[in-house]
């Protein structure tokens, strides 16, 4: 038979006895332990959803900063390359006066004129451009004016002649052209 505690002894089971009926509708101790077992369940969900925002922001963080890291890295190698072509750009005005120079053999003249076409098919490859001077309309952003000449052969502020080439690299200037302007007063 059942005891006082409500439980039911399992050779009383054994003899074929029948077990108490559940009470219908539970007792207040196991109503008040299932209203914490959910209260619990309630706040571990929280606590889990905490966590599960927290991780998709600390994602996010990682993948901004590695953004930011590889803008950096790019920065630097443009500044670097940077650096680099201007310490070329004087080879390369020599070459062109050279160049420009009368006199000497053809082959020397051929040879020369080589290295100057490799020089800047290499340069281009990295993104330098030069900029247009002669012909064009003065622009301060772009040209460096060494000369005014007053004339009525061209139009105001017009480029009459380019005393040193002026670059770009990937579309930022590297140095500006020196150039006469024409003025008409």
């Amino acid at each position: 038979m059942a005891k006082g505690n409500g439980k039911v002894d399992a050779r009383e089971l054994d003899a074929g006895h029948e077990l108490p009926s559940p009470p219908e509708e539970g007792s207040r101790a196991e109503q008040a332990d299932i209203t914490a077992l959910e209260g619990e369940l309630q706040k571990l969900r929280e606590e889990r959803d905490a966590l599960l925002d927290r991780v998709a922001r600390m994602q996010a963080e990682f993948d901004n900063a590695r953004r930011r890291a590889q803008r950096e890295q790019q920065a630097f190698r443009d500044f670097a390359l940077e650096e680099a072509v201007k310490m070329l750009l004087p080879i390369l005005d020599s070459f062109d006066h050279a160049l420009a120079s009368p006199g000497e053999g053809q082959e020397f003249r051929s040879g020369m004129q080589l290295i100057d076409r490799q020089l800047h098919d290499a340069l281009g490859k990295l993104g330098v451009t030069e900029v247009e001077a002669q012909g064009q309309p003065f622009d301060p952003n772009l040209h460096e004016a060494i000369e005014m000449v007053d004339t009525k052969a061209a139009p105001d502020q017009q480029v009459l002649h380019e005393f040193q080439r002026g670059y770009r690299l990937k579309g930022r200037l590297l140095r500006p052209a020196m150039v006469r302007v024409a003025r008409n007063r």
